[in-house]
C-alpha cells in the first residue's frame, strides 16, 4: 500500500521534453513521468536558499524512513530503478533500491555524492552549477589530486540535511541512477513533500512508518 503522496510527479505546466543522457552518471535518463518535471535552477544563490529553506527540528531514522519511502514510491510509480541512500556522516539510516536493476557501480556513485555533500555542505547540483559542470575546475579549485578527486562528484543527486541549532550539514540524502538534474529535483521535491506531510519537521508517527 502506498502511504506517501507522489504529487511531485504531476505538473501540468512543465515541459515534457525528455532530458538528454548524462555521461557522468551510471545510467542514462529515461523517458518517464520524471521527464515532465521542470528543470532545477542553476543559480547558486537560489540553490543555497533552497537547501536552507527546510531545516529539521531534529533528524532520526524515522525521518529518514519516511523521506526514503517518499522517494522510493515516487520512483516506483515512475517505473524508474535507482538507489536511495540517507545517512549521517558515520551512520546509514536508509538504503534501498526503488526497483530491481541496480549494479555495484551505483554504490560507488552514492558514496561519491555523499562525500561531496558532507565535505562542502551543499547539494551536488549546487556544486555542479558553481563550476558549470567542469570537473577539472572543481578539482583544481580545491587543489585535489587525481586519487582524492575520485572520491567526489558534482553530479546532481546528493542533498544536505540541516538540523536547527547544529552547525553545518549533518547528513545527506542521495539518489544514484538518474540524470543529475532529475535526481536533484526529485530529492528536493521529496523533502518539500515531507514538509507538507509532516507539518514542519515534527517526528513521524511510528504507526505510519512501520506498516
Amino acid at each position: 500500500m502506498n502511504l506517501y503522496p507522489v504529487s511531485l510527479l504531476h505538473n501540468s505546466n512543465s515541459s515534457t521534453e525528455a532530458a538528454a543522457p548524462n555521461p557522468h552518471d551510471s545510467l542514462p535518463a529515461t523517458s518517464t513521468m520524471l521527464d515532465a518535471l521542470p528543470k532545477p535552477t542553476r543559480n547558486v544563490a537560489e540553490l543555497a536558499r533552497e537547501e536552507k529553506s527546510f531545516t529539521f527540528a531534529h533528524f532520526t531514522c524515522e525521518h529518514a524512513w519516511v523521506i526514503g519511502n517518499i522517494l522510493r514510491n515516487t520512483l516506483r510509480s515512475a517505473d524508474v530503478s535507482a538507489l536511495i541512500h540517507i545517512s549521517f556522516a558515520n551512520q546509514t539510516l536508509f538504503h534501498s533500491p526503488s526497483l530491481p536493476g541496480m549494479m555495484p557501480d551505483h554504490e560507488t556513485w552514492v558514496q561519491r555524492k555523499r562525500n561531496t555533500v558532507l565535505r562542502w555542505g551543499h547539494s551536488t547540483w549546487h556544486m555542479s552549477c558553481q563550476f558549470d559542470g567542469d570537473y577539472k575546475r572543481f578539482a583544481e579549485h580545491h587543489a585535489m589530486s587525481g586519487d582524492e578527486w575520485a572520491k567526489y562528484t558534482i553530479e546532481g543527486g546528493g542533498y544536505p540535511v540541516f538540523v536547527k541549532g547544529v552547525e553545518g550539514c549533518v547528513g545527506a540524502i542521495v539518489i544514484a541512477g538518474l540524470d543529475g538534474e532529475q535526481a536533484h529535483l526529485v530529492v528536493a521535491k521529496a523533502v518539500d513533500e515531507y514538509k507538507v506531510l509532516r507539518e514542519g519537521s515534527k517526528s513521524p508517527m511510528r504507526s505510519l512508518t512501520v506498516k
